[in-house]
């Protein structure tokens, strides 16, 4: 009997290498000239990061800065999510980027969608935030891998459990 192979597809990122960006984003921000004196902020919680600044300027170089850092620590930046700029008091502008972690039940139905019509010996299952990929065949499962690799999807896919 032929024993089944398997991975499975997520959307997560490393916790530690975004608050090492953000800690050097922080950094750059105190140091860099036309932004020292902007009393610029930002705040990590666990499912977003609070960008609050001067203004709207200012908070895109922010943006351009914390990107920056977050591609140097290998991180997507599919990662984040930003939300609408709002006035804060003092004339300042504050910004909302919450972070995207697992793949939706949507996107989840259709990698398994676009498995199943393009590969008749791959069977493709959704559990929970995660989508499990198994066959027989290794050579398939990496060819799946490839495929959904030169995709663009709407997160940062990873692969793991290859068994």
């Amino acid at each position: 009997m032929a024993s089944t192979c398997s991975f499975d597809i997520v959307s997560d990122f490393e916790w530690q290498e975004l608050v090492n960006a953000i800690d050097q984003a922080n950094r750059e921000i105190k140091a860099r000239y036309d932004l020292k004196d902007t009393k610029t902020e930002i705040k990590l919680d666990p499912t977003e990061i609070t960008i609050s600044t001067d203004s709207e300027f200012t908070l895109d170089a922010v943006h351009n800065v914390l990107q920056t850092k977050a591609v140097k620590r290998k991180l997507s930046l599919k990662i984040f999510d930003y939300g609408i700029i709002e006035s804060a008091s003092g004339n300042r502008v504050r910004q909302a980027i919450k972070l995207q972690k697992g793949i939706d039940t949507e996107l989840a139905k259709k990698i398994s969608k676009l498995i199943r019509t393009d590969y008749k010996k791959v069977q493709a299952s959704i559990q929970g935030e995660v989508v499990r990929v198994s066959s027989k065949s290794k050579d398939d499962l990496q060819q799946v891998m490839q495929d959904l690799k030169q995709e663009d999807w709407p997160v940062a896919l990873q692969f793991t459990n290859y068994r």
